[in-house]
């Protein structure tokens, strides 16, 4: 089977506290649902939740959604710290495809959804940005930034692949229910495809309604 781990990775910087995290935890339901509802889909997509700031806590290691009744809410204190982020992104990727693949599932390559709303106050952040996005796992990341997030910053942690613009308009909430119903739906088409003509790869195609989004072509590792 295929399987694509998604990673949400996101900010609990104590600037995050009140209606940002809220609105994130206001939506993880609805991601949860969107996902897990869909036998295709959930066959095929897993999950995992990374919170940070001074440091990173795994809140749900990677799990099949169906598997799981809720998801852990996201809470905020201490600084924003995105060095400890793509650390702890990395070396959960790295646990998590040596194990799917020890099931013998073959693996897309992961998605990481990384939220923040403000710029990182640790040194060594770049250096831990390099070896993420240079690593033999390396995720394609999505970056949506809200708040005092700075645009070339959130820019560069998604320079692999693709790029939420920051977006006053645009909430978090609505940026991962969005994202979770472009998932859902590029899963179901390339599994009709699929179907039609044995070819087994599929784009992640985002609708415009989330202003910055583009297309991820998922290749398999």
């Amino acid at each position: 089977m295929q399987i694509l781990p998604f990673y949400l990775v996101c900010d609990e910087s104590g600037s995050m506290a009140g209606p940002s995290i809220d609105s994130i935890n206001s939506a993880l339901p609805d991601l949860h649902n969107e996902i897990s509802t869909n036998p295709t889909v959930a066959d095929k997509t897993r999950f995992c939740l990374i919170g940070f700031s001074d440091d990173a806590t795994v809140l749900q290691s990677l799990a099949d959604l169906s598997d799981l009744d809720t998801l852990p809410a996201l809470s905020a204190g201490g600084l924003t710290a995105y060095g400890e982020a793509f650390r702890t992104l990395l070396r959960c990727i790295e646990t998590d495809v040596a194990a799917l693949k020890a099931e013998g599932h073959e693996v897309y390559r992961p998605v990481a959804f990384f939220l923040s709303d403000g710029g990182p106050t640790d040194e060594d952040w770049t250096q831990a940005h390099k070896e993420l996005i240079e690593a033999r796992y390396r995720p394609n990341i999505i970056a949506f930034g809200i708040g005092e997030a700075d645009r070339a910053t959130i820019g560069h942690v998604a320079n692999f692949r693709a790029f939420i613009q920051e977006d006053k308009n645009v909430s978090p909430a609505a940026a991962l229910r969005e994202f979770a119903a472009s998932l859902t739906r590029s899963i179901v088409r390339s599994a009709s495809s699929i179907a039609a003509d044995g070819n087994d790869t599929f784009n992640l195609v985002i609708d415009e309604t989330v202003p910055g989004f583009m297309t991820v072509p998922l290749d398999k590792l």
